[in-house]
């Protein structure tokens, strides 16, 4: 069961870095095409700059959850590593208790920022406000999923995820 688990959050968020990728080159060519605009042709695009706004919360949500699954946020491992074994299992199970809370919390407070905002539309999109804050519930979600499976790898015993880099340990 944790095996077609970990080969689901690993798919997903292979996925979910290589979509934020895609929303980061679109925003950069957005961006560009905007500043191009308004200086070389003196005229910039009216819906750029909501495009972009919309793009990186969404880049920057679905990264975030990638993020949490595959551990490559920014952690102090000092304190963990100075205390023993069993003490360092906890920390991580309460570390990843915490993140999966934050995850719920985006999920229902984003999930209510998008059903308020779901009726505005960004009039110079044409789309609802709504679309753009819905990156987070969805990441959220996946937040709370992914904090969960690091919580059965660390009481399983088994690393399913490669975390620790000597690098930076």
């Amino acid at each position: 069961m944790i095996r077609l688990l970990t080969n689901i959050t690993h798919f997903t968020a292979d996925w979910l870095v290589r979509v934020a990728a895609v929303g980061l080159v679109l925003m950069t060519l957005i961006i560009g095409w905007q500043v191009f605009g308004r200086y070389v042709l003196n005229s910039s695009p009216s819906w750029s700059e909501q495009a972009s706004l919309a793009l990186m919360i969404w880049y920057v949500s679905l990264a975030a959850a990638a993020g949490v699954r595959e551990g490559f946020h920014i952690r102090i491992v000092a304190l963990e590593n100075a205390v023993g074994p069993k003490t360092r299992l906890w920390m991580r199970i309460i570390s990843n208790i915490i993140v999966g809370g934050c995850g719920l919390a985006m999920l229902v407070w984003g999930g209510q920022l998008v059903a308020k905002t779901w009726s505005h539309v960004i009039p110079s999109l044409g789309l609802p406000r709504g679309l753009a804050y819905l990156g987070l519930p969805i990441a959220g979600a996946l937040m709370a999923v992914f904090s969960l499976e690091r919580i059965f790898e660390e009481l399983s015993g088994e690393k399913i995820t490669d975390e620790e880099d000597p690098r930076w340990s």
